[in-house]
């Protein structure tokens, strides 16, 4: 099991945090699979941790339905059928683009320089092929975008469905031109949201969402409707 979502735990806070956080990212790009089976002690060893933090992660992993508890051998990495994904993204498009059409009309400019620093470490990591940075940027971007409208219920029930997302699709497009594609996305989304225009924020935002079903799962984008 080979992941650059597993590496040894830096100086934290919160062991078990960290290593919840990394596992939930291998495991929404792909890198780490729906079937694969992870051990406590094998994932204490490559993280350079004892046990009882990885054990806590997993017991949080599995609460979020990230993982399955396999009697006598470890956790099982859970899969997304392409029906629930399915589900998953027409309630998203039926709250994000609606939501950045809104914000578009009353952006404020004071954000615009943090949020274009999130956008080009989406870029980076992008171009770098760097999953974790990648993701972590991109939750941390649109999570603020979605922030600024003021609307709690609105954030942590998209919070809560890209969280549930999965793009298994993801690993492999490691340093491609579309991974690079997707992540210029995020910076055309803001020069749309700063300069006003609601439409071009809308329509660049469902084309955003759309690749959960194209090329984030492994397929053409033709194959979205």
């Amino acid at each position: 099991m080979t992941t650059s979502a597993i590496q040894p735990i830096p100086q934290q806070s919160s062991l078990s945090d960290y290593v919840q956080q990394m596992l939930s990212t291998g495991i929404i790009s792909g890198e780490l699979a729906p079937g694969e089976l992870l051990t406590v002690p094998t994932l204490a060893g490559k993280f350079g941790v004892s046990a009882t933090p990885v054990r806590e992660a997993m017991l949080g992993l599995a609460r979020r339905g990230f993982v399955e508890s396999v009697r006598n051998k470890g956790f099982r990495v859970t899969s997304v059928s392409d029906e629930e994904l399915s589900h998953i993204v027409q309630v998203r498009l039926w709250l994000e683009p609606p939501a950045m059409y809104e914000l578009a009309a009353d952006f404020p400019e004071a954000r615009a320089a943090e949020l274009r620093t999130l956008a080009d470490e989406i870029v980076a990591g992008a171009a770098g092929g760097d999953l974790v940075a990648y993701l972590q940027s991109d939750h941390a971007f649109h999570m603020a975008l979605t922030r600024l409208l003021g609307n709690h219920t609105l954030a942590e029930m998209v919070a809560d469905l890209r969280s549930r997302t999965r793009l298994v699709g993801l690993a492999s497009m490691i340093k491609t031109q579309r991974l690079q594609d997707s992540a210029a996305e995020h910076v055309e989304l803001l020069d749309f949201l700063a300069a006003g225009d609601q439409e071009g924020a809308r329509d660049l935002m469902a084309k955003h969402i759309h690749h959960t079903l194209g090329w984030w799962s492994g397929k053409p984008e033709d194959a979205v409707e």
